[in-house]
């Protein structure tokens, strides 16, 4: 049973991990930069955790590796104690990490699951909601051009308000048109197939709708190569070091 349901898998598994190779690389550069790390923290976070997983998880359907919502939170909580770009920033994320994994682990050990059971639908329901208003909010200012910050919804909404005058077109344009393409891949591409009488609708949605993001990497990356509009305004990931960076030490001792 186990084997026939494996085969029957392999394709869309093989689709799968197509896809989320290619996200990922963006992918966690914006979650570093996020959590203001440099952009090869998130590609270590990112590729660490999947190897282990699959060593040593048992779920084929979850996905680890860093999300916004801990990106965000990490920013909040490291920027407390040290400034932005410091190697003591950097120290400061790695042992917030270390302490976060331990805590989990012996939770993990401690089978203590089960507290999740005692979490209200309107607790996870408002999480949620806040986590996506935050997250959609932090995103703002990639979309606008402009140098915005703050960490609470307030804090964003001002400071975006203040800097309203510093938008850049272009960027704008980018961040307005791969948007409204994602959301059309996802909404009105089916309707449209059928609409042109194609047979195969449902199936070859369903696949675009999948590669849609990796389609607008390509396309946004093609754009800003070919017009140089890093030279107008549009901020770009940079050179990303090849060779691995040594890690800090964490902040073990008390302060």
């Amino acid at each position: 049973m186990g084997s026939q349901l494996w085969r029957q898998d392999t394709d869309s598994d093989l689709m799968a991990a197509v896809i989320v190779t290619i996200m990922l690389i963006p992918q966690s550069l914006a979650y570093a930069m996020l959590a203001g790390l440099p952009p090869e923290a998130g590609l270590y976070a990112s590729i660490v955790p999947i190897l282990l997983y699959a060593l040593f998880g048992t779920s084929q359907v979850l996905a680890v590796g860093p999300v916004a919502v801990v990106s965000l939170m990490t920013a909040a909580a490291v920027s407390q104690v040290a400034s932005e770009g410091s190697m003591g920033y950097a120290a400061a994320a790695l042992t917030l990490a270390l302490l976060s994994g331990g805590m989990l682990l012996v939770m993990g050990v401690l089978r203590m699951g089960f507290i999740a059971n005692f979490l209200s639908h309107p607790v996870i329901a408002g999480f949620i909601t806040a986590s996506g208003l935050l997250i959609a909010t932090s995103q703002m200012k990639h979309i606008l051009g402009v140098p915005a910050s703050g960490y609470t919804l307030p804090e964003m909404l001002l400071s975006l308000a203040r800097h309203i005058g510093d938008l850049n077109l272009p960027t704008l344009l980018i961040g307005a048109g791969s948007t409204a393409f994602l959301f059309w891949v996802r909404k009105g591409m089916k309707p449209l197939l059928k609409r042109m009488g194609m047979g195969m609708a449902d199936g070859i949605s369903d696949t675009l709708s999948r590669i849609g993001p990796v389609l607008a990497i390509i396309v946004t990356t093609l754009l800003v190569a070919l017009l140089d509009l890093a030279d107008r305004g549009v901020a770009i990931v940079g050179a990303v070091p090849q060779s691995f960076r040594p890690l800090p030490s964490p902040i073990l001792a008390p302060t």
